[in-house]
């Protein structure tokens, strides 16, 4: 399926690959990375393809490579496939999708991504912090666990998928209270900071700054934003939008029901890792899942 009844979704931090570029660099699509240079001044291209699996951990390498690799999948799907019928993004992801349904230009979100993410770092250094995986236990539970521990859901990712940020002895407080809450298990993530969460209070103002000096455009297709899983068009939900998901849990679970309800019947993942179809199959195993990472995977 192509275009159609489609949902195009990109995934956040963590999917990235060292040499994930290195597959696409003979597409014409590929442009974007030297695009992406002279917009911020450095060479963004040795990330898609040289930079090594520690350095794309970094908050400002991770959230700029990601966005321009997904730009780059994003101009070849569009081109072999057609517009879909909406898009969302996890955590940085959504402004990939915000790139794919017309919102932003690639410079003015590669320009946000950049402020975003030298803004979560900064808040990262002042209120350290990382994130667990609490696998097999319902969301309602976790939600109670973390209550008065200082811990935080952070994703609604799935069923029996709920990722939890905060400092670390709140995270073990947290994991102290699920032992005997069933059966299930805390899992630690590889992450640097307590990301949708409290902890990321110390970005809002300077993302907020930038967001407002951004132009953003009524969407072309609805995207489904991670704070509320609601669709929107409008150009002007997107300043709030985005600096509530900073601090917010990202609703991914609900999302992907919104995009059933809109008509969805495949889910297409454009990324360096499919990470968002294994969420998706795991919501709602009668939708159809696709993966893009390769130019191989657009035939």
């Amino acid at each position: 399926m192509t275009g159609g009844r489609a949902a195009l979704v990109f995934p956040g931090q963590g999917s990235q690959r060292p040499g994930m570029a290195a597959p696409w660099r003979d597409h014409p699509a590929a442009a974007r990375w030297d695009e992406a240079g002279e917009i911020l001044g450095f060479d963004v291209a040795r990330l898609g393809t040289d930079a090594a699996a520690d350095e794309l951990r970094e908050p400002f390498a991770c959230q700029v490579a990601l966005f321009v690799h997904h730009a780059v999948l994003l101009e070849a799907h569009t081109a072999a496939a057609g517009a879909p019928l909406t898009t969302a993004g996890h955590s940085l992801g959504e402004y990939d999708a915000l790139l794919a349904a017309g919102v932003l230009s690639f410079a003015d979100g590669l320009r946000l991504v950049a402020v975003r993410a030298r803004a979560t770092q900064a808040a990262a250094d002042a209120n350290p912090g990382t994130m667990v995986a609490c696998l097999g236990y319902d969301e309602g539970v976790v939600a109670a666990a973390c209550e008065g521990t200082g811990a935080h859901v952070a994703n609604d990712n799935a069923p029996g998928q709920i990722v939890v940020a905060g400092a670390p002895g709140a995270l073990a407080a947290l994991e102290e209270r699920l032992a005997g809450a069933g059966r299930g298990r805390v899992v630690a993530l590889d992450v640097g900071a307590a990301y949708h969460s409290p902890h990321m209070q110390p970005a809002v103002a300077p993302l907020g700054e930038a967001l407002d000096s951004a132009a953003f455009a009524d969407a072309a297709v609805p995207v489904v934003a991670n704070v509320d899983a609601l669709a929107h068009t409008a150009a002007g939900d997107w300043p709030d939008l985005l600096r509530r998901q900073v601090v917010t849990p990202v609703r991914w679970r609900e999302s992907v029901g919104t995009m059933r309800g809109l008509g969805v019947e495949e889910v297409v993942e454009l990324g360096a890792s499919p990470v968002l179809t294994n969420l998706v199959k795991r919501i709602d195993r009668d939708l159809a899942r696709r993966s893009v990472t390769t130019p191989d995977d657009l035939d």
